[in-house]
């Protein structure tokens, strides 16, 4: 072959894996955007503020998936894997900046993920601990829990706001949940993959025309800037915020696990403890990166595996690329303010879907269980009980001292607590082989 030709044949596979790129940043955009706009809605951060949370999580997400990707013997798992932010750390993020200061979050971050780091080999090990009992009820739990999260959004974002539930909010909001309903079942191929992105589109397009939507934010943004350690303020440690956000980070490791699996199996590689160790560590490192930058923890994206199966391309170039994406538009303030202008009830619409999809998640794994065993019955039923429950009424430990308070006010640490504990104490002979557990989840 001659050189030119050789040449020719470079370019084209990377042109290739360029186009692989952006399409596994489309699919896992809009699950990356919605977890600033969540939180910081939440915390009635400004336009301003809202462009450089999204800007900086976008390149953040960049930069955490290119830490998983680049092994070596401390961290990175070298799987062809997308990073983003935890959704299950919303409600958490939520409650501590609401009831302590930013700051407390962003400080419960980094000692979370640093504790993820320093027993990321002692997790490796017990995964036993965490068969699809444990964690189809938890996974469950957050879906159901975040439910009520998107019905607020849909409605217009605050009950108590006179708008709330206003026609123009439930238009734009059931139209949303309409466009990724049709481009979910009636699109093939890659366009169902981004149905959600697509939705928030549209959805944002009908908003305009109702006048729901200004372009002001964009116009105000900067056209570059560089990520500023503390942009919110410095961190602040405090013990119920940083509890909280360690079970919230085991719950993450475990759903990291079984997409590692899954990986494994369509790449054809053996996954080991050393693998998952190091797999733990870039997590970690990413989510002590997020608490620096003030960011958020980051995960491993389970709805990027499916392209990787998809498009049959196996190896990590197009994930390099779609890191290097990732982080060159984090650095482009105006494509975060884009993000801005969706309004809240179309991101109700489409997290409705989402976080429902995650319930949907959790019965599957479920479905694995054996439920004539009365004991798996009781396990999934109290647990998923008091996880509800304490969202539903969190006052209910308002009696107990502010720290303890909050760790059980959350209703997935709740019902992580249940079920790791009820499982292990009814049950401790039918602890799984880990490798059996995770298999099971994953079949």
């Amino acid at each position: 072959m001659s050189i030119n030709q050789e040449t020719q044949n470079n370019l084209v596979s990377n042109s290739h894996s360029a186009l692989l790129g952006i399409q596994h940043l489309l699919a896992m955009y809009s699950g990356a955007v919605l977890v600033p706009l969540l939180i910081g809605g939440a915390l009635k951060f400004s336009p301003a503020q809202m462009t450089y949370l999204i800007s900086i999580d976008i390149f953040m997400c960049g930069l955490a998936t290119f830490l998983q990707l680049f092994t070596n013997p401390v961290f990175g798992i070298g799987l062809p894997v997308v990073l983003g932010c935890a959704i299950q750390a919303v409600a958490p993020l939520q409650m501590i900046g609401q009831n302590f200061t930013i700051g407390t979050m962003y400080g419960a971050i980094i000692a979370s993920a640093i504790f993820v780091f320093l027993i990321a080999g002692v997790f490796a090990k017990i995964r036993r601990f965490f068969p699809p009992l444990v964690t189809g009820t938890v996974i469950t739990v957050i879906g159901l829990t975040l439910i009520p999260i998107g019905f607020v959004n849909l409605g217009g974002g605050s009950a108590a706001a006179k708008s709330f539930g206003a026609s123009n909010n439930l238009i734009v909001g059931l139209f949303t949940i309409v466009v990724v309903l049709v481009c979910s079942v009636y699109a093939k191929g890659f366009i169902s993959r981004i149905a959600v992105l697509i939705g928030l589109l549209l959805g944002t397009i009908l908003a305009s025309f109702m006048g729901m939507v200004s372009f002001q934010t964009v116009a105000d943004a900067s056209w570059f800037h560089f990520p500023q350690p503390f942009y919110f303020g410095t961190p602040r440690f405090e013990l119920s915020s940083i509890l909280t956000m360690i079970a919230i980070s085991l719950v993450s490791l475990v759903e990291s696990t079984g997409v590692f699996f899954a990986l494994g199996d369509i790449t054809k590689r053996s996954i080991g403890e050393t693998d998952l160790k190091k797999g733990y560590r870039a997590e970690a490192l990413a989510g002590i990166l997020g608490g620096i930058f003030n960011t958020f923890p980051y995960t491993t994206f389970s709805q990027n595996v499916s392209l990787v199966q998809l498009s049959g391309i196996k190896s990590r170039q197009p994930i390099y690329y779609a890191s290097g994406f990732l982080m060159l538009l984090g650095l482009l303030p105006k494509i975060g303010a884009l993000a801005t202008i969706i309004p809240t009830p179309v991101i109700g619409g489409a997290t409705v879907i989402m976080f429902g999809m995650i319930a949907i998640q959790g019965i599957r794994m479920l479905e694995k269980v054996d439920f004539s065993n009365n004991k798996n019955i009781l396990v999934a039923a109290i647990s998923i009980g008091a996880g509800l429950g304490v969202s539903v009424e969190p006052n209910i430990f308002q009696g107990l001292p502010q720290t303890i308070r909050l760790i059980f006010s959350n209703g997935v640490v709740v019902a992580s607590l249940c079920a790791v504990l009820l499982n292990l104490i009814i049950q401790p002979d039918k602890i799984k082989n880990p490798a059996e557990s995770v298999k099971q989840q994953e079949s």
